[in-house]
């Protein structure tokens, strides 16, 4: 077949290919050249999920006449100062958003400049320029698509239902919404105003508040500040605690210079950051902005802009890694506040009269919900062992973060009484998770104490579990574990940590095993040792149903206060909740 070259029509229909994959493609590019001509009121309409109408108007810098010409041709764009492509210093660019949806739909644009007397108006239907005529609107620019895809029906059949496009819709104007809290949001849908953001102030302040409008207020109030700057790269905005955490990713929204981006480096590095506070499966909601120098990103990288390539990508995961566990480390045992009002919600629920609570409440921590349902018998007769009369409370300890122990209940949680607030904590999730921080930090430091059994012990196994305990004899010895194969289908312990002690060493060397024919060898080496040594804590932690005294809990309770992610055990159970007293004082109608 000879060479021939193509129409200019199905140029643009092949661009506009790369660049409207679907509605919300269309919405992205019209939003961001509002942004860029520096709007603070951008409006968005859609109906028929995008594909019978698109408009957004804002109240930018607008056009002249002659810009209005120029804006729907292909390869003419504001956004470059000059020639160089790796100075790219806008939202918008690459000079084919509006021909590409011009060649596919029917594009109306009107436009005022700032100081200008006059509108214009321009369309273009399927490829086809019409011409410049007067129109009516007030400073700004209004863009208008119609009938998308009416060029390329093919591309219809790819579309998903309409609530499903507009749901990809709101994505896209909330993500820009977030970056750029300065400006007023509306999305319309239909008859119906699904998204309505007021513009705020600037500063730290004012992204808070705006990213607590979209992504709610659990997150507002469990989110850390991150704030950090190296070589040039800037980083800031916040992030949730490991115990606030969803199912999905859906809540993890990175910025590079005000662009929304899904960018493997970032994603991988927030996952490195949050480590073993998390458990598997589960993901940390935050924001997070860089900000850079615009030769130092390509952003040019994939036609919709959603990627972009670093010059310094391992800086900028340093970066970003070093600033989370800062945050992380400074919250310390912070706990969510989701946990204390799914607390007060479940025993509101048990209350006369007391209403269900509202969906999507938080669920309690594993056990504290069963264990508020036991039956509350002999309170007319003191405990032996745990009364809260026989605890003199230290009034001091009320003024520390988690208060002073007043009780144990159910032989696994304690109660602690702050000035303002009930702390309710479970034992053994707590102090598996000091027992893994200790762990750690002896592994860092390249010791970690170990204890001689009296009389080796001998745990039987498969040969399978043999085999896999015996190539990892080296790394267990770091942890202070020594084993060795006794036969095919046993080992032998010599020597344990002497942080966790003898006990249980058979049921811990079983579930290690088990841990790490599971594992095998896809986990780098400290995260396997990390492993072990959460597996370690969890066998040599105090255990629910032991009975404590008072200054033992005290201790644990002081020590909490000063382990980081104390918050939250090694599985990412919260280690505690807390009942702010007003909100006890309203359960019980005192407020």
């Amino acid at each position: 077949m000879a060479i021939r070259q193509l129409s200019p029509e199905i140029v643009n229909r092949i661009a506009a290919g790369e660049v409207i994959e679907r509605p919300a493609s269309v919405v992205k590019e019209l939003v961001e050249n509002a942004l860029d001509a520096g709007a603070r009121r951008i409006e968005v309409v859609t109906a028929g999920g995008g594909i019978s109408l698109i408009r957004v108007s804002d109240d930018g810098c607008g056009m002249t006449a002659d810009d209005l010409q120029l804006a729907v041709e292909r390869h003419a764009t504001s956004k470059l100062d000059g020639d160089d492509l790796f100075d790219i210093r806008t939202l918008g660019f690459r000079g084919e958003a509006l021909p590409s949806i011009g060649a596919v739909a029917t594009l109306l644009l009107r436009s005022l400049a700032h100081g200008g007397r006059e509108a214009h108006a321009i369309t273009v239907e399927r490829g086809a320029k019409g011409p410049l005529k007067p129109a009516a609107l007030n400073v700004g620019t209004s863009v208008e698509v119609r009938d998308l895809f009416a060029a390329t029906p093919a591309r219809l059949k790819f579309l998903k239902s309409e609530r499903a496009e507009n749901l990809a819709i709101a994505e896209v104007v909330k993500r820009l919404a977030m970056a750029h809290p300065h400006v007023a949001f509306t999305l319309t849908t239909g008859e119906r105003t699904s998204l309505s953001l007021p513009a705020l102030a600037g500063g730290a302040a004012g992204r808070l508040e705006r990213l607590g409008r979209i992504m709610g207020c659990e997150f507002m109030a469990d989110a850390l500040s991150v704030e950090a700057e190296r070589e040039g790269v800037r980083l800031s905005g916040f992030a949730g605690l490991p115990t606030l955490n969803r199912a999905d990713a859906a809540m993890q929204f990175l910025f590079v210079n005000g662009r929304p981006v899904r960018d493997r480096v970032l994603v991988g590095a927030v996952r490195a950051a949050y480590g073993d506070l998390l458990p598997k499966g589960r993901h940390p909601l935050l924001a997070l902005f860089l900000d850079l120098d615009a030769k130092a990103v390509d952003v040019n990288v994939h036609p919709t802009k959603a990627e972009v390539r670093f010059r310094d990508a391992g800086g900028v995961r340093a970066l970003i890694v070093g600033a989370l566990r800062t945050a992380l480390e400074r919250a310390g045992h912070r706990a969510t506040a989701a946990g204390g009002r799914a607390a007060l919600a479940a025993l509101a629920r048990g209350a006369p009269g007391a209403q269900a609570p509202a969906r999507g409440d938080a669920v309690l921590p594993r056990g504290f919900a069963e264990a508020m349902q036991a039956p509350l018998e002999g309170l007319d007769t003191p405990s032996a062992d745990a009364s809260a009369a026989a605890m003199a409370l230290d009034p001091s300890l009320r003024d520390r973060p988690l208060g002073a122990a007043c009780a144990q209940i159910y032989g696994t949680y304690i109660l602690a009484e702050t000035r303002e607030s009930l702390v309710i904590v479970d034992q053994h999730a707590a102090h598996e998770r000091l027992l893994y921080e200790r762990l750690k930090a002896m592994l860092a430091a390249g010791r970690v104490p170990r204890q001689g059994l009296l009389i080796p012990e001998v745990v039987e196994l498969d040969a399978e579990r043999v085999a896999a305990l015996e190539e990892r004899a080296a790394e267990l010895a770091d942890l202070g574990l020594s084993i060795e194969p006794f036969g095919a289908s046993a080992v032998l312990v010599r020597e344990a940590p002497a942080l966790i002690g003898a006990a249980g060493v058979a049921g811990l060397v079983r579930d290690l095993a088990d841990e790490v024919l599971a594992e095998g060898d896809g986990l780098p080496l400290k995260e396997r040792l990390e492993s072990v040594a959460s597996a370690m804590a969890c066998h040599g932690s105090v255990r629910a149903g032991r009975r404590l005294t008072a200054a033992e809990m005290n201790a644990l309770l002081r020590e909490m206060e000063s382990t980081p992610a104390a918050g939250q055990c090694n599985h990412g159970r919260p280690t505690y909740v807390e009942l702010k007293r007003a909100d006890i004082e309203r359960l019980f109608k005192r407020r």
